[in-house]
């Protein structure tokens, strides 16, 4: 002790409320944190859904395309073997192109629309 009566080994009760106050603040700011990243974390978890959602469609409609368009190809291939002539064989390959040409610009704007609105639905803040 010294000559005061004081411990000169004692922490002044000033320094203890502040250190008191700031480890209650570091508390306080790591609990808010820690809130913050559980929300964030289900954010992430309903956009991963949305964003899964999306790609299930967009894979279904790939399948459902690739379908179609095989099937046409062997539809194409199966009336050029009934085809009597070379001007018949050229009348089914316009007929196919051009139907070919529809289907795909039909595709490729519904598929462009499908992968618009999952990419919007994954966007969109989840309340």
């Amino acid at each position: 002790m010294s000559d005061d009566g004081r411990d000169p080994f004692a922490i002044p009760k000033d320094m203890r409320a502040m250190a008191e106050a700031s480890f209650e603040q570091a508390r306080k700011a790591f609990d808010k944190f820690m809130e913050s990243a559980r929300t964030t974390a289900g954010n992430i978890e309903e956009r991963r859904e949305s964003v899964r959602s999306g790609a299930r469609e967009i894979g279904g409609k790939a399948v459902t395309y690739a379908e179609k368009n095989v099937q046409a190809s062997l539809d194409y291939a199966q009336s050029l073997l009934k085809a009597k002539d070379l001007p018949e064989v050229m009348k089914l390959h316009s007929e196919y192109v051009q139907s070919q040409m529809r289907a795909l610009s039909e595709q490729a704007s519904e598929m462009g629309q499908i992968v618009s609105r999952a990419a919007m639905d994954a966007a969109k803040p989840k309340s």
